[in-house]
């Protein structure tokens, strides 16, 4: 009788803890980014001209420029989207990203099939080089990014590219963006989600 009472009370103790844990763990809905009609949420470093939403996709194409989507910001986080890249294209996906001109400081997930840059779709600009293209240029490809503390995990059609532990954890939180890298490029970007991970 005295085990069976143990037993029992052991149990009913244990389940808040399970339970709080599954909740904790839980990351959160996928939010999406884009109405497919305008730029509402989004807002252009520098070029806003470069920036244009066509036929329900956001396109880049003119003037060196960084979209940013000001919304929400990215601590833990999880960002995907359907891309495609023109030949000789180059552009990108950042995250944990600080908006301001020029070059944007944060994580960038590279966007690149066959220009001069030899860092390919899928890298972790800066961090983790990708020298193979795994989609190709005029293609549809889904681009998703984990960015789970300094645990960064880049996919491309589901194909895990980049995984990686960033030791510095260089940057912890900031803005998701979209790369116009140079006139001649040009880059459609739709199905924009993202959905929160759990702070650690």
């Amino acid at each position: 009788m005295r085990f069976r009472f143990l037993l029992i009370a052991g149990l009913l103790c244990s389940l808040p803890l399970v339970c709080a844990d599954k909740k904790v763990a839980k990351p959160g809905k996928w939010v999406s980014m884009f109405n497919g009609k305008d730029l509402d949420g989004w807002k252009a470093n520098q070029s806003p001209e470069s920036w244009t939403a066509v036929d329900g996709m956001i396109k880049g194409d003119g003037d060196v420029s960084h979209l940013f989507y000001m919304k929400e910001e990215c601590g833990n986080c999880e960002f995907k989207a359907e891309v495609k890249i023109s030949d000789k294209g180059n552009s990108g996906m950042y995250f944990r990203a600080a908006f301001g001109p020029g070059w944007p400081k944060g994580y960038e997930a590279q966007v690149n099939a066959t220009h001069t840059d030899p860092v390919r779709t899928g890298s972790l600009y800066n961090f983790v080089k990708n020298l193979t293209d795994p989609s190709g240029p005029d293609t549809w490809f889904t681009q998703h990014i984990i960015a789970d503390g300094n645990h960064i995990i880049i996919k491309v059609n589901d194909k895990v590219i980049v995984d990686t532990v960033e030791d510095k954890n260089t940057y912890t939180k900031g803005y998701f963006a979209l790369q116009q890298h140079n006139k001649g490029s040009v880059v459609y970007f739709k199905n924009l989600m993202y959905r929160r991970l759990p702070e650690k």
